[in-house]
């Protein structure tokens, strides 16, 4: 069953936009170089910026003079000028996207290495869609939108100060009204951002809910198809997107809005310049060239303004982006162990006073369990469903934790193993077959170097030699999403073969030919009897024919060891064994439910 949606929490509710910017920086530090070539190139081309009002100024004052001033250097000027700011920009934009790559690069790979070894509570917690959609999109669109934006950031700003620098030097007392509005725009953009970071944040979760409904739809198809579920689902998919639709409306008012207070801020701000400005050159002798020249440079002011100001939505939208991923690694903590690891174990398992409560369960799933599993043993468990089998069996390789009690292997408690050495015990087989889309050698040595004669070894082993001689590839046959290629039985002995292959000295097998006819199902009973050989086995039983020769049954109820003992002994005690094993439908299809 799919766990329901639950996105990443954004790091604090409004944090400042600095200390947002600081937390990216370990995944960009490393294509610092980019940053300052594109800083150099940055600022080349903004000191170009002012030269346009300076020649303006000189053509106005004495250019028209005859003889004044070459004609060929005004031209050369200009084509000089506008060649540098071109390369300025060229290079400047190239440095950047080498940044972005980069730290995209950086950060994505820490996302992919915490999920695979992130505590197993993630995935309890996050859906599919929304870890590949944080690792895939996300944070691509994010680091594009920051980059870009700084990008802008730079430029406009270093062109601002170097305008502002020049019209100081013309005339100082019409900068100070064009400063005047810096606060007033400073006060609106930080406003509206606040306002765009929130939305941004709400426009991330309902994304999430879309794709989840999406991956629902997609994995229970035949199910909402066989009840005639589409048009619920139809208005469940419509209701989030318009949802969605009136978020990213929001969010384009508070962006949008920007540009117009921009403009009339820097409209106003011109009008008491030119008033001033004429007033001036009445009462001062302010020269043509002076004045046009001011005028000039102001109005290239409007530009990287209005730039500056558009740019708090890629800013806003780009961090908030980012952050998700920064979530995923703050908040799913590497999933440790200790340094024992003796290579190979005797498969000796001890657990004492184990109990497991799951957030939200209202019962635990097991309650002061105590078992021991000699070395080579096999022990059955069976139970009704919600017995705890399953749990019992995820404890050994520590999928889950216990809450209570300890687990030992071979005498050591399980946070003393290495957590790589430890799971290499164990090889599992369950009717939920998982397989990769590759090729069958490569899903049969999963984790490991392909030795292409075991691999055959093992698929044979398996009963699936027949199908390896149909493939024109071979073991090199690709099997396509999830083994979607072969048949329910073939992807069940394909899981077989990989833990064949595995050879670990501890098996937990899940009903493991419970999708295999009669013929198959001898063949891999035989073959799972010569590797069970010498090696501990934990069945977990749903048909209890399947485990009439385990050297001991083990009897789960309500969390709870009710029962143990060989099949006959059980029989004979006419306990809970007793009543499940002359339930036609136990023998069927089991006490617990899987989809097959």
């Amino acid at each position: 069953m799919l766990t329901p949606i639950k996105t990443f929490p954004p790091l604090s509710t409004t944090p400042p936009l600095t200390r947002r910017l600081l937390r990216l920086w370990p995944y960009f530090k490393p294509a610092r170089s980019g940053m300052a070539l594109a800083a150099i190139a940055t600022l080349v081309g903004a000191l170009t910026e002012p030269m346009i009002p300076a020649l303006l100024k000189a053509l106005l004052d004495q250019g028209f003079s005859a003889g004044a001033v070459p004609l060929w250097m005004v031209p050369a000027a200009l084509l000089g000028l506008f060649g540098v700011r071109g390369l300025a920009g060229f290079i400047a934009q190239y440095a950047l996207t080498y940044t972005a790559s980069t730290g995209l690069l950086h950060m994505r790979t820490a996302m992919f290495q915490r999920l695979t070894t992130a505590d197993l509570r993630l995935f309890r917690q996050h859906n599919a869609s929304a870890l590949s959609n944080t690792l895939v999109y996300e944070v691509q669109t994010g680091s594009q939108l920051l980059v870009g934006a700084l990008l802008t950031l730079a430029k406009d700003s270093l062109t601002l100060l170097a305008l502002l620098g020049y019209l100081f030097f013309l005339n100082w007392k019409l900068t100070l009204i064009v400063m005047g509005i810096f606060p007033v725009l400073i006060w609106v953009m930080r406003a509206l951002s606040s306002r765009l970071y929130r939305l941004t944040q709400s426009a991330q979760t309902a994304t999430d809910q879309l794709a989840y409904v999406v991956e629902e739809n997609v994995l229970a198809h035949r199910m909402i198809r066989l009840h005639g579920a589409q048009a619920g689902q139809a208005q469940r998919f419509d209701r989030l997107s318009h949802g969605l639709k009136r978020l990213a409306l929001k969010s384009t008012v508070a962006s949008a809005a920007m540009t117009p207070l921009t403009q009339m801020l820097a409209a106003a701000a011109l009008s008491a310049v030119i008033a001033t400005a004429l007033w001036q050159s009445s009462t001062n002798g302010v020269t043509v060239g002076d004045f046009v020249s001011f005028v000039t440079a102001m109005l290239m002011l409007v530009a990287p303004i209005k730039h500056l100001a558009d740019i708090a939505g890629p800013i806003t939208r780009g961090v908030a982006a980012l952050e998700r991923g920064l979530a995923l690694l703050d908040e799913t903590p590497e999933q440790t162990g200790g340094t024992h690891d003796p290579g190979h174990c005797e498969g000796r398992i001890s657990l004492r006073n184990v109990s497991v409560r799951y957030p939200g369960a209202d019962n635990a799933a097991l309650e002061r369990v105590d078992l021991d599993v000699a070395p080579g043993e096999v022990v059955a468990l069976v139970g009704p469903s919600g017995s705890g089998k399953t749990t019992l069996a995820n404890l050994l390789p520590r999928f889950i934790e216990p809450t209570e009690g300890s687990i030992a292997l071979d005498g050591h408690a399980l946070p003393d193993w290495n957590l790589q050495a430890l799971r290499r015990q164990f090889a599992f087989v369950s009717q939920d077959v998982v397989m990769l889309n590759d090729t069958l050698a490569a899903n049969v040595s999963l984790g490991a170097e392909v030795d292409e004669a075991h691999v055959l070894q093992a698929l044979q082993s398996a009963n699936l030699g027949d199908l390896v001689a149909r493939l024109p590839k071979g073991i090199h046959a690709t099997v396509g999403h999830n083994a979607a290629e072969l048949s329910g039985g073939q992807r069940q002995r394909l899981a077989i073969a990989r833990a064949i292959y595995k050879n670990a000295p501890v098996l937990i097998l899940d009903e493991a030919t419970s999708a295999l006819d009669n013929e198959s199902e001898r063949l891999v009973q035989d073959a799972l009897q010569r590797l069970m050989a010498g090696r501990t086995t934990l069945v977990i039983a749903h048909r209890l024919s399947t485990i009439e020769h385990a050297n001991r049954v083990v009897v789960l109820a309500d969390g709870e060891i009710r029962e143990q003992g060989t099949h006959a002994e059980l029989l004979a005690a006419d306990g809970l064994y007793a009543r499940l094993h002359h339930q036609p439908a136990t023998k069927a299809s089991g006490a617990e439910n899987h989809d097959s």
